[in-house]
């Protein structure tokens, strides 16, 4: 009798599976049960312990289905601090043809990126995690792909011009890798997004697409002026060269872009700032420190809400129209320490949470002028050699 029991136990068991792989193409089903024993919960998630498959797989938490097929996949918590997966993305995830995104949670998932994906992705983002190995050519082939975010992983590697040429992709992150090599020439995606900072790619900037709205190439090792390249990209509101070696002078066009984050800090560039009218953006952050830009303070970029001008070449007298903003509390930040600049006239004390630097130059701080944030220079001034010579320079120019 109980040998019996356990029979009928172990047919209706059959059956369930049956049934259930039956609602499901089986080619999914299968490529799920893969993607599940390659991958686990970390200590502290629970994310997996709801994949039962003797239940509707089409019900398990971050899978959407379309009839019986798979078309999306949201892997791990999405609550912050969630402590996420381990393990590797199986090669099996290619079965799954009709899945048109695909997500990973931060977490400790290694090794390569599958060497053939399904074809139909448009979303892929598998940021946070420990994924090595060069951009697979299977990235490459994936014609309708949008967005791309494999940002914050270990890839290396060169970035594969055809990866740049696909048709639909409009977000390309690859940020926080070990990227190489130069930036191909010959982008023709129709990017909205292009985020590849703290990478180790050199040479110089090719031109971009026009459609591009976010840029940020921070902290990598690009060379090279780029005049000619930004005064193509009008439609950018944020950009980000900053900890490169670009040289040369900087577009006055740039700056009647409606751009509200402009980071150019620590480069090369240099030459007078010569802006070819005002902040097209009232409260824009402006960065241009630590370059070696000569000249006026240029009036024009007094709509700043917070501006670095600090470790440049600037002489003259600091614009009154910077100063008013600056004691009407609209101009939050201004630095301007280590220059070469003679007056900064103010006739009121600076208002309370904004911040003034104008140590270590030609021209003693006012006693409203808060300690520098980024740097303490013990000198108030520059020595009165170094300023007579600016001087001397400038009369005989």
């Amino acid at each position: 009798m109980q040998e019996t029991d356990a029979k009928l136990q172990l047919l209706l068991l059959l059956l369930q599976v049956f049934v259930v792989s039956a609602t499901l193409h089986p080619a999914d089903y299968l490529a799920l049960q893969s993607l599940r024993a390659s991958l686990s919960d970390l200590p502290g998630s629970s994310f997996f312990l709801a994949w039962d498959f003797t239940a509707d797989p089409c019900s398990f938490p971050g899978v959407l289905c379309s009839a019986d097929r798979v078309v999306a996949i949201s892997l791990g918590d999405p609550r912050a601090r969630s402590p996420g997966l381990t393990g590797r993305l199986p090669s099996s995830l290619f079965r799954l043809s009709a899945l048109a995104e695909l997500s990973l949670v931060p977490g400790l998932v290694a090794g390569p990126i599958p060497a053939a994906l399904p074809p139909g992705l448009r979303f892929l983002a598998l940021a946070g995690n420990l994924l090595s190995g060069r951009l697979q050519p299977s990235l490459t082939v994936l014609r309708r792909l949008r967005t791309l975010d494999l940002s914050a992983n270990r890839l290396s590697g060169p970035l594969p011009a055809s990866l740049l040429r696909l048709p639909e992709l409009r977000t390309l992150i690859l940020s926080g890798n070990r990227l190489s090599g130069s930036i191909p020439v010959g982008v023709s995606a129709p990017l909205l997004r292009l985020d590849l900072h703290g990478n180790v790619l050199t040479g110089f900037l090719p031109f971009l697409p026009y459609s591009l709205i976010y840029l940020s190439l921070a902290s990598n090792q690009l060379s090279g002026r780029v005049d000619r390249v930004l005064l193509r990209l009008s439609q950018l509101r944020f950009l980000d060269l900053s900890v490169n070696q670009f040289s040369g002078p900087l577009p006055g066009g740039l700056f009647a872009f409606a751009i509200s984050t402009l980071r150019l800090q620590r480069n090369q560039f240099c030459g007078p700032v010569r802006p070819s009218g005002p902040l097209a953006v009232d409260g824009a952050t402006i960065d241009l420190s630590y370059n070696r830009l000569t000249g006026a303070v240029p009036a024009e970029l007094a709509q700043a809400g917070r501006l670095y001008l600090d470790f440049n070449r600037f002489t003259g007298r600091v614009p009154v129209v910077l100063v008013d903003r600056l004691v009407a509390g609209q101009m939050r930040l201004l630095y301007l320490q280590h220059n070469f600049l003679t007056g900064f006239d103010i006739g009121a004390a600076v208002p309370a949470g904004t911040s003034l630097c104008l140590e270590y130059n030609c021209v003693a701080p006012p006693p409203s002028s808060r300690s520098c944030a980024r740097d303490a220079v013990p000198p108030r001034m520059r020595p009165p050699e170094q300023c007579a010579a600016i001087r001397k320079k400038k009369k005989s120019n």
